[in-house]
């Protein structure tokens, strides 16, 4: 049911829109991934990642105001929803516990060689 639940691509996107806060625009979500995660990805699979999101409720966004930089046009802000949130805590508890079971797992292991 991967309608439900965040795939990798959409957890690091919400994640980096919590990052950035108040300043996250596909081109900051963008520059995060590429820093942050190690992982070059175009604009273009931001955005869609970016509305698939907000399609379940996960951010919403804003338009700012018009700035000479960009021809007069207006930037598109990103902010992480309650929901969001949760949703990111959750998928933190279940890979932290199956980390730690791994790690559990790996140790009794070795300790049987």
């Amino acid at each position: 049911m991967k309608g439900e639940h965040l795939g990798e691509f959409e957890e690091l996107v919400l994640l980096s829109v919590r990052i950035m806060a108040d300043d996250a625009s596909g081109a900051t979500v963008q520059e995060v991934l590429e820093t942050d995660a190690g992982r070059p990805v175009s604009l273009g699979a931001i955005y869609a990642a970016l509305d698939r999101l907000a399609r379940k409720g996960l951010v919403d966004s804003e338009l700012g105001d018009p700035t000479p930089k960009r021809g007069g046009r207006r930037k598109r802000y990103y902010r992480v929803t309650t929901e969001g949130v949760t949703q990111l805590e959750g998928s933190r508890r279940v890979r932290d516990a199956m980390w730690k079971r791994a790690s559990e797992a790996s140790r009794q292991e070795r300790a049987t060689r």
